[in-house]
């Protein structure tokens, strides 16, 4: 499902319990200097991201300072976050002239402790190759680093590594909790893209394939575009001269850890594309 930019003014793009990803969550919110945003997520562990601008976060008395150093766009500088348990009650402050920032959230039936994450706790991995126009780069700002302190949540910033080429592949799925002679082969998350073009004239092309070798569906995305993935392979792609990020949710039914299933038409090129094993790791 493509949903066009638009003004959220912020409200929810993906509400709760949402038709096609109900086990994700996300918000905009964009703010003057001094402007504040309060809100709550019964039955959601949500994290606020930094697009641009600078914030205060209080998490129900818990204060994180200053959060987020980007300024032009999600290309200047590292991103931070901060979890916030289910249900608590947030209060964000813009501090910087403006900000535009993200509320990521995963279905969740516990409460634990909000904490934060600075740009000197990211962890980065960078795959692919230029030859294979598969070069990309991850920030996870809700990685394996944090497995034991969230319940279901994955959060992370994907940016292809120079102009043009293609992420997501070879192409995958994750839209069922599956075992194969008693070993889990794949997992259930929900997943939501919101998507980012360096210059911002740019644009891509989602794919949507609900089946390996039938014909599936195309998305025209432009900068401000969000995707929500219910099932199917999605590897996406920016046009030759441009970059391109998307902020990524992800949201286990069952667990947090993402085992994805490689479309066996494709997955033989697995071995022809640089550290994409240590990627997959990285989604724990």
């Amino acid at each position: 499902m493509h949903i066009a930019p638009y003004d959220n003014a912020n409200t929810p793009i993906v509400d709760v319990d949402h038709d096609l990803v109900p086990l994700n969550y996300f918000n905009i919110v964009k703010l003057q200097k001094g402007e504040v945003f309060e809100y709550s997520v019964a039955g959601y562990e949500t994290c606020v991201v930094p697009a641009t601008g600078t914030v205060d976060v209080d998490v129900e008395g818990a204060v994180y300072t200053h959060l987020g150093n980007r300024n032009a766009d999600v290309w200047d500088g590292e991103p931070e976050g901060v979890y916030v348990p289910v249900g608590a009650k947030v209060r964000i402050t813009c501090v910087s002239d403006k900000t535009e920032t993200f509320i990521a959230g995963a279905k969740y039936d516990k409460v634990l402790e909000p904490f934060e994450v600075r740009d000197a706790e990211i962890d980065i991995v960078q795959y692919g190759s230029d030859d294979t126009k598969t070069h990309r780069k991850i920030k996870h700002i809700l990685g394996a680093n944090h497995h034991d302190k969230v319940g279901r949540l994955l959060v992370s910033e994907l940016y292809t590594v120079g102009a043009g080429g293609w992420s997501g592949f070879p192409s995958h799925k994750h839209d069922t909790d599956r075992y194969e002679n008693g070993e889990l082969i794949e997992t259930r998350h929900d997943e939501t893209y919101n998507f980012r073009f360096k210059p911002n004239y740019g644009s891509g092309l989602q794919m949507l394939q609900r089946e390996d070798n039938e014909p599936g569906d195309a998305y025209h995305i432009v900068d401000g575009s969000t995707i929500c993935i219910d099932k199917g392979y999605h590897p996406c792609s920016v046009l030759p001269g441009y970059e391109m990020y998307y902020f990524t949710i992800l949201g286990g039914l069952s667990q947090r850890s993402l085992k994805q299933y490689f479309q066996p038409t494709h997955a033989a090129q697995l071995h022809t594309i640089p550290g994409i094993m240590d990627m997959v790791a990285k989604f724990k």
